[in-house]
């Protein structure tokens, strides 16, 4: 297994208070993480998701945080993560995502584990 689980907690405390260099920590390993487990090897990297992000100017972060549930939604079973974390990016409130995000992909862990 190549997820790693993380406190949903402390995922969402270092976000805040690294003022968002967290979250963009969190954005590269769940990508790489993601890719891993699931060997999509046409997935971008978590490096090339952050610099299309950055050179994007947060829009393709928007359609990102939207795929990221969708693949979530697809591991997990979880439903229509995909379109929470799209309105939560939209309304500003995409650490609501992530938490939730997380939260999946430890209970994923959880039930799978080796």
């Amino acid at each position: 297994m190549y997820l790693t689980k993380r406190d949903v907690a402390l995922v969402v405390i270092l976000s805040i208070i690294t003022c968002g260099f967290y979250t963009l920590f969190w954005i590269v390993v769940t990508q790489d993480d993601l890719n891993n487990e699931l060997k999509e090897l046409d997935e971008p990297s978590g490096i090339m998701v952050l610099l299309l992000t950055i050179i994007t100017c947060g829009i393709y972060g928007i359609y990102w945080y939207y795929k990221i549930g969708v693949r979530v939604s697809n591991l997990t079973g979880e439903e229509n993560l995909g379109i929470l974390n799209l309105v939560l990016c939209i309304a500003q409130l995409s650490i609501i995502g992530i938490a939730l995000t997380q939260n999946a992909l430890n209970k994923y862990i959880d039930r799978n584990k080796e």
